[in-house]
């Protein structure tokens, strides 16, 4: 069984930073594109950003030049690096991954979640 456990959430003061990380653990074969998820309260859950297994990212635009995300394939982690946080970042952050737990089996996971508060 595969699971993704984040950690690093919390709460912090407008302008804070915070750094998520996520890791991945269990029968992987690999793990292809991760990504950084959030739903605030009332809300759809938004993609937040992507990175392939080769490092390409994508961020939504309203985290450009705020949040970096990086993973480390040795180690199965990925990371939400989240700089001059604002109100707005408020809300929980889920890790997803689509992960080879096969040669020929692909599925997507995701994590409990994460809660991130940022006051102002």
């Amino acid at each position: 069984q595969v699971q993704l456990v984040e950690s690093g959430g919390g709460l912090v003061q407008a302008g804070g930073s915070l750094r998520l990380s996520c890791a991945a653990s269990g029968s992987i074969f690999r793990i292809n594109a991760m990504a950084w998820y959030r739903q605030a309260p009332g809300k759809q859950r938004e993609l937040v950003a992507t990175i392939t297994s080769a490092g390409s990212t994508n961020y939504v635009d309203s985290v450009k030049g705020r949040f970096t995300i990086s993973r480390d394939n040795a180690n199965k982690m990925v990371y939400l690096q989240m700089n001059s946080l604002k109100p707005e970042d408020t809300a929980v952050y889920y890790c997803n991954a689509d992960i080879l737990v096969s040669p020929w089996m692909t599925r997507e996971y995701w994590g409990q979640g994460t809660q991130v508060t940022v006051s102002s």
